[in-house]
């Protein structure tokens, strides 16, 4: 290493180079990072990553200005002493590929990838691109962030209408509803339901899906196998915007329970390396993307979650490199004219359907159809409806339930969850045409108290066909031991 002619120590060179060039920051969950003076990406201060570390890039600077080669250890000293400055400083918040703006209340940004730091500023009524300030957002990035192309202004519709020439769906609900996502996805504060592309094979299924990926994360986007465990799936969800797995034949109820966790929003702790005490908070909420023919028992709180995407083949085969040529050349009208959608969509003011769980998003599709009158809310009633009989097919005390509830008139009926189990067995099992007794199936309620636990995940598929299971207590004067009960009532519903 070479002495500095005033004779300072290395790690004092190193530090005072450091934050005249560098802005150091820690986030709210107290990760430090370092951020290039007037550029917008940061890079945490502790990454090994392949994108670089804040080390290296410090390292090649100082280099390249001709201040020389210093030792690792030298190196070390003057960052951890800058990491210890971060404490008493400022906190900023990071954001991945999209972000609300945080000097302007109803703004988002969309990062491109560029190096450049040029991003895309989304505002009601119109969208820019342009390098945003420190105090609007700041971005990490990380080995899938892939760049994006500027987008085209001025393409509306028609650049939608180049996507859905690309895919092959079966009917205009599910190219309503894919565009609803997709804007959707540009809004961080709206959770947004996970689209699931089924079809028969050779319907284009993962091609669809790589096509709706890459409108938000770029050519380099990819679809993903399904985790085997929760780890993987968070560290998936953690690394890029979008989680598009594909080709998925099974969900576990574990696997089924954390995609709802991550479409509305949960975080996960663990202890930190290397501490006894403390600990690494991860907080998610991402959009999935789901591909696959058959799931098999799709469970009721999952089902709310999901947008059912039909797809058919397509009549005519192309070779795939024709057909992702064509879509590279129309991503930029694709994205500007999502983005035409998103800046003018956010200007109607709308009433928003209070009879749908994810009401953000239904508020969103409600505003898209008062600019285009697609449908997307009847679409998106319709796409629930489809998956409320998927679950109803997976699951045989649901069929039961709404078989007792057919015979049952329109009085309520109230019965202890013991007694509730009694009668739904003995109607599965009864006398029919084929046999005089049929035994119950695998997973059948063994008890009472687990009649009671499915009946209430099961509570807002069965009112959804008009069936209301209510739990109450008798008073004081009809049963002095106050005894539970369960109250089912039987409604007329229309469907859809």
């Amino acid at each position: 290493m070479s002495e500095p002619d005033d004779k300072q120590s290395a790690r004092e060179l190193i530090a005072k180079y450091a934050l005249e060039h560098f802005e150091y920051f820690r986030t709210p969950d107290g990760t430090p990072y370092a951020q290039r003076a007037g550029h917008p990406v940061a890079r945490p201060m502790k990454s090994q990553g392949v994108a670089g570390s804040h080390r290296q890039e410090l390292m090649l600077d100082m280099f390249h200005e001709g201040l020389g080669v210093f030792s690792g250890t030298a190196m070390k000293e003057a960052l951890d002493l800058i990491e210890a400055l971060t404490l008493r400083g400022e906190l900023r918040e990071v954001s991945l590929r999209v972000a609300r703006c945080s000097a302007t209340p109803g703004v988002t940004w969309l990062d491109l990838g560029r190096d450049d730091g040029q991003s895309v500023r989304i505002a009601p009524g119109g969208w820019e691109v342009r390098t945003p300030k420190v105090h609007e957002v700041v971005w990490r990035r990380t080995q899938l962030t892939g760049e994006l192309p500027i987008p085209e202004s001025g393409h509306g519709l028609a650049g939608i209408d180049r996507l859905w020439g690309l895919c092959n769906f079966s009917d205009a609900e599910s190219s309503a509803l894919a565009v609803a996502w997709l804007l959707g996805c540009l809004d961080p504060t709206v959770p947004v339901p996970a689209p699931f592309l089924t079809g028969p094979q050779g319907a284009g299924k993962s091609t669809s899906a790589r096509m709706l990926t890459r409108v938000i994360e770029g050519m380099s986007a990819d679809l993903r196998r399904a985790p085997k465990d929760e780890d993987g799936l968070i560290t998936a969800v953690a690394a890029g915007w979008i989680t598009p797995l594909d080709n998925l034949s099974h969900l576990s109820a574990d696997m089924s329970d954390l995609m709802c966790c991550i479409v509305t929003g949960a975080e996960t702790l663990k202890r930190a390396l290397y501490t006894d005490g403390d600990v690494h908070r991860s907080r998610y909420r991402r959009p999935l993307l789901l591909t696959g023919i058959d799931v098999g028992v799709i469970r009721p709180d999952l089902g709310e979650r999901l947008l059912h995407l039909k797809l058919e083949r397509p009549e005519r085969r192309r070779p795939e490199a024709d057909l992702w040529a064509d879509f590279a050349d129309a991503l930029p009208a694709i994205l500007g004219g999502v983005l035409d959608l998103a800046a003018e969509a956010r200007t109607q003011q709308v009433e928003t359907p209070t009879d749908l769980r994810m009401a953000d998003f239904a508020h969103l599709c409600s505003q898209f159809d008062h600019v285009h009158h697609l449908g997307a809310v009847a679409a998106y009633r319709a796409s629930l409806d489809d998956l409320t009989d998927d679950v109803i097919e997976g699951d045989v005390l649901a069929q039961t339930v709404l078989q007792y509830a057919a015979t049952m008139g329109t009085a309520p009926a109230q019965q202890s969850s013991t007694a509730w189990l009694d009668i739904f067995t003995r109607l599965y099992s009864g006398s029919s045409e084929d046999s005089a007794y049929r035994p119950v199936p695998k997973g059948w309620p063994t008890t009472g108290k687990v009649l009671s636990d499915r009946l209430k995940r099961l509570q807002p598929t069965l009112a959804a066909r008009g069936v209301i299971v209510e739990w109450g207590r008798r008073s004081r004067q009809e049963d002095p031991g106050r005894s539970r009960f369960i109250e089912i009532t039987s409604k007329p519903t229309a469907r859809l």
